[in-house]
């Protein structure tokens, strides 16, 4: 068997059609952001900056504040008791299993409630 390391847990899900492509672009817009604001721990040094200017649009110091603003908001409106498995799963990149057991939850109750954030953060989004 073959396994794709790179495939994140949404990817995985959406590819055996267990969410839709609504809830996974709704992941996909969180993630985005989380990644943006650069939330998750550095491993590395950044060493230089770029001389050119970077992309069109908002300072990269700008951009990263509004992202955080963003993802703060998102991750307000799914509310409390769904936060915990969206961040998991989508931020994380925790596989279902890790994060149920992570939460002490029992097992495939994590995918009942992952679609019920994501389908949250779709509204918060106002995706159809």
């Amino acid at each position: 068997m073959t396994v794709n390391r790179a495939e994140s847990p949404l990817g995985w899900l959406r590819s055996r059609a267990l969410i839709d492509a609504r809830q996974f672009e709704a992941g996909e817009r969180l993630r985005a952001d989380y990644e943006m604001a650069a939330l998750a721990p550095r491993v590395t040094m950044q060493w230089a900056a770029r001389v050119d200017g970077g992309a069109a649009g908002l300072d990269p110091t700008l951009a990263q504040i509004a992202a955080k603003c963003r993802f703060d908001a998102a991750m307000a409106g799914v509310g409390r008791g769904l936060r915990d498995i969206l961040w998991r799963v989508v931020c994380a990149g925790e596989g279902l299993p890790v994060a149920e057991r992570a939460l002490g939850w029992p097992q495939r109750a994590g995918r009942i409630v992952l679609t019920l954030a994501l389908d949250r953060l779709g509204d918060h989004y106002g995706l159809r």
